[in-house]
């Protein structure tokens, strides 16, 4: 108990960010549900502004902030939530330090001429849990 208390204290900062687009969302006719602990929203004005936001190169279906992910539909949380759960996880270890660590991995991935996405550490590991048949969470 104290754990589980302790991580959600961990991740609070980033997860209030979440709090607050996910009011948005809600706000623009989006929906909200708790699945497993984790606040997720899809649709409204956040869920259309996902599906543009990564360009024609990349397709953003959800998002993580902490413990809130959002979603550009609710079939894009479904088919994702393997995939934010990792990234739920690593906002448990790394608090408000994921952020940093994540734009860094992109950073040098792409300083290296690797793809700043796919060659990120920590989507490289949230990847890897998809293929697992447990999920790897």
């Amino acid at each position: 108990m104290v754990t589980r208390t302790a991580a959600y204290l961990w991740a609070s900062p980033v997860t209030l960010a979440g709090l607050f687009l996910a009011g948005i969302a809600v706000a623009s006719r989006g929906q909200a549900r708790s699945v497993e602990g984790v606040l997720e929203v899809h649709g409204g004005l956040v869920g259309r502004l996902l599906g543009q936001a990564g360009g024609e190169r990349l397709v953003i279906y959800a998002i993580t902030f902490g413990h809130v992910v959002l979603g550009e539909s609710a079939l894009s949380l479904e088919r994702t939530r393997r995939h934010e759960r990792v990234h739920v996880r690593q906002y448990e270890r790394l608090g408000l330090f994921f952020p940093f660590f994540y734009f860094a991995s992109s950073a040098w991935a792409w300083l290296s001429g690797k793809d700043p996405y796919f060659e990120n550490t920590f989507e490289k590991e949230a990847f890897e849990a998809e293929r697992k048949p447990d999920g790897g969470v």
